[in-house]
């Protein structure tokens, strides 16, 4: 089952990007489905949410973090801040890759959230199978729409992984100031394949370190204080 998997999601890069980057790329989904033992490689248009009724305008399809980059940020992190997170907060959580990685990188409160049903339960499931190495592991899946949701207040870690456009981008960058200056304390944010960065940066946001390893392969952590 895997293998179908796989062997679509390399024609899907291939033909959205190339082949160079889709073999990159699946070579990476292969060592870190295996890693962390979780189901979250494909691609999905958001074709039934659509035939549903539910509004896509402002969304883009699904694709899963890069295992590399994720890992790297998760690296950079720990090394640039030197501190011990409380509560780790995935907006657009998808299938709950990063949300499982940052289990692995000793977070042990994640929140995702994301306007899938679908998504939220293979989340679901692939964080039960990582808490079963992290009994500790609090975690929460959300079915909701980024644009309305009020951060808690102790999150103090983010990720996105340019889940939708720049009008739900200033939104939810609102939403994170506002919840900033209720509960004052340091929140800093992974954003991968940063297209609407200035929407952060105008709330606040610094930029503290960038990467980009390849085309459509960039990544961006900020710090808001």
């Amino acid at each position: 089952m895997k293998a179908l998997a796989y062997i679509k999601y390399f024609f899907f890069l291939a033909s959205k990007w190339n082949i160079k980057i889709a073999k990159y790329i699946l070579s990476q989904e292969i060592k870190g489905e295996k890693k962390y033992g979780i189901t979250t490689t494909g691609a999905d248009e958001l074709k039934t949410l659509e035939e549903r009724g539910i509004d896509t305008d402002h969304s883009t399809i699904y694709m899963p973090v890069s295992y590399s980059v994720l890992e790297e940020m998760f690296e950079q992190l720990n090394f640039l801040t030197n501190t011990s997170f409380n509560h780790f907060l995935d907006i657009g959580c998808g299938k709950g890759r990063a949300l499982c990685v940052a289990a692995h990188n000793e977070f042990r409160k994640v929140t995702g959230i994301d306007f899938s049903k679908e998504f939220c339960k293979a989340a679901e499931e692939n964080l039960s199978i990582t808490q079963q190495q992290f009994p500790n592991l609090q975690y929460k899946v959300i079915n909701n729409d980024a644009f309305y949701f009020e951060i808690p207040n102790d999150v103090d870690c983010i990720f996105m992984f340019n889940p939708f456009d720049d009008v739900i981008m200033s939104g939810v960058a609102e939403n994170i100031l506002e919840s900033f200056e209720i509960s004052q304390r340091p929140i800093t944010l992974i954003y991968v394949n940063p297209l609407y960065k200035e929407e952060l940066l105008a709330v606040g946001f610094k930029q503290i370190y960038y990467t980009q390893k390849m085309q459509y392969l960039e990544a961006a952590i900020l710090e808001l204080k």
